[in-house]
């Protein structure tokens, strides 16, 4: 069976071989012959050919459905804290490569071990929540006495199973201030701050400290695997770094919707492929059926400089070597008016420039060029 696979090796990829092995055991050698012949001619009859604007297929297959998007937003059953939005709002997300999602989501799959047993599922995920000090505090300014006070709720601390001592200490720790009383289960601060705005913001960077949990992660909720093989969790926030290093946690299945995050903790071929995932999943989920090479040739675009670029004025449209091709997406006179007091030059090598001064484009036939010996 392997003299014919072998016959194919550099005209098939390597992938594809390795499918049709598998799918010809049991086969006979002629059956095989055909089965290899007919793949063959498949896949250079669905590769592009030489010139075509693949560019202009990829930008009209996604925008023409895309304008067929609603601005739909998906709810988590029973938590109405997680509320995705998908359609357009998302799909511009992801193209303006957003700082931040609107809603940042993150699924942390467990180690075999750990996954199993749903409460002990429910208390991890519960520890995950990023606990701060509003929650387990009253925190109350004084301006006549120019201090602030801070009265624990001692229920909400033992529930948590935090001590009280620790979270003073921590308090203490974060304004970097000693305090003036540390009776029973108050304290007090007298940070020394002589107008009201100054002992607001002493005030509020005591409730905003934390005491448990991961930076981050406003709220984890646990659902069941796709297998039934035990429970994973969602969350509301992301931290993957945070998340990777915990001993419970499977690093290789930890996934985030925040693509600059991915790139920064687990480099650019990460983010292409949740570029890819994110696309997909909004274009899946309003029902429109593109094929996903154009989703590829997208993310292929916004990372192939080595970072991962926004499609726009500040990011792949914005850094365009043709001074035409900037010109004609944004802020026009601004791009000519640089140009022109810097000398630059354009060499008319792409499509938006040659179609701005009327020449033939160096797309199909028009990248056909003609020599001549005299």
């Amino acid at each position: 069976m392997t003299k014919p696979f072998d016959d194919y090796k550099g005209k098939l990829p390597e992938l594809i071989l390795t499918e049709l092995e598998e799918a010809a055991k049991g086969l006979k050698m002629p059956e095989a012959r055909k089965m290899l012949a007919k793949a063959l001619e498949q896949y250079e009859n669905n590769q592009a050919e030489p010139g075509e604007a693949v560019g202009i297929v990829a930008a009209q297959s996604i925008g023409e459905p895309g304008t067929q998007m609603t601005m739909r937003t998906f709810h988590y059953a029973g938590v109405a804290e997680l509320a995705v939005p998908q359609g357009l709002p998302r799909f511009i997300e992801i193209v303006d490569l957003r700082r931040e999602p609107r809603m940042p989501i993150m699924e942390i799959h467990l180690k075999e071990k750990a996954r199993g047993d749903e409460k002990a599922v429910i208390a991890f995920a519960e520890s995950l929540e990023d606990v701060e000090m509003s929650q387990f505090a009253d925190i109350e300014e004084n301006f006549s006495k120019q201090t602030v006070a801070v009265r624990f709720k001692e229920e909400k601390l033992e529930e948590h199973g935090i001590d009280m001592e620790e979270a003073k200490k921590q308090i203490e720790r974060e304004v970097r201030r000693r305090a003036k009383e540390r009776e029973g289960a108050s304290l007090v601060f007298e940070p020394g701050f002589s107008t009201l705005r100054s002992l607001r913001r002493f005030a509020d960077r005591i409730k905003e400290v934390k005491l448990c949990g991961i930076k981050g992660i406003r709220k984890a909720i646990v659902l069941p695997e796709k297998d039934g093989s035990g429970w994973f969790i969602k969350t509301d926030g992301t931290n993957i770094k945070a998340v990777m290093e915990l001993p419970e946690v499977d690093p290789t299945t930890v996934y985030s919707n925040n693509v600059r995050e991915v790139e920064e903790v687990l480099g650019l071929e990460a983010a292409r492929n949740a570029l890819i995932k994110e696309a997909k999943l909004v274009l899946d989920g309003q029902g429109l059926n593109v094929n996903p090479r154009h989703v590829m040739l997208v993310a292929d675009v916004m990372c192939y400089e080595g970072e991962v670029k926004a499609i726009g004025r500040q990011g792949v449209s914005g850094s365009k070597a043709s001074v035409f091709a900037r010109a004609a997406f944004e802020e026009t006179v601004k791009h000519l008016h640089n140009a022109s007091i810097k000398g630059h030059s354009d060499n008319l090598s792409g499509i938006t420039e040659n179609i701005i001064i009327g020449q033939t484009i160096p797309v199909g036939t028009g990248l056909v060029k003609l020599g001549m010996k005299e």
